[in-house]
């Protein structure tokens, strides 16, 4: 269980493994917000000021590299951390995600346990810095 009621944003447009990752993480104690898309995501994020954020590159409207950009340019939410969450897996991918300011990266499919222990590490790690 997460210690605190910590806030995370999924920014994810397939239903399905955002109703996933959701439940996973609401199962854990943490509030779980999401935006099916890369403008609907910025403004939770903006809004909430979350915790960590779970980011998909290829979203509709602004993809998930504009979204981490966007983020590590506001002063206010550079120290946000960011898993990339996407199906994009060739090493160019993961560099541009590292590059932009991406704290880990997950490629599609994935392990929900996986992820949760990645989060809860993250979260860890942020607390700290």
């Amino acid at each position: 269980m997460a210690s605190e009621t910590q806030t995370i944003v999924i920014a994810e447009d397939e239903a399905q493994i955002a109703n996933l990752v959701k439940y996973k993480l609401e199962k854990s104690g943490y509030r779980v917000l999401w935006g099916e898309n890369g403008r609907l995501a910025l403004d939770l994020i903006v809004q909430n000021h979350p915790d960590l954020v779970i980011l998909d590159v290829m979203m509709p409207v602004m993809d998930g590299y504009e979204v981490l950009r966007a983020m590590k340019a506001d002063p206010t939410m550079q120290s946000i951390p960011v898993i990339m969450l996407t199906a994009r897996g060739l090493e160019q991918d993961i560099l541009k995600g590292f590059d932009n300011g991406a704290v880990d990266y997950i490629v599609k499919p994935f392990s929900v346990t996986e992820l949760a222990a990645r989060i809860k590490s993250n979260l860890v790690r942020a607390k700290t810095a």
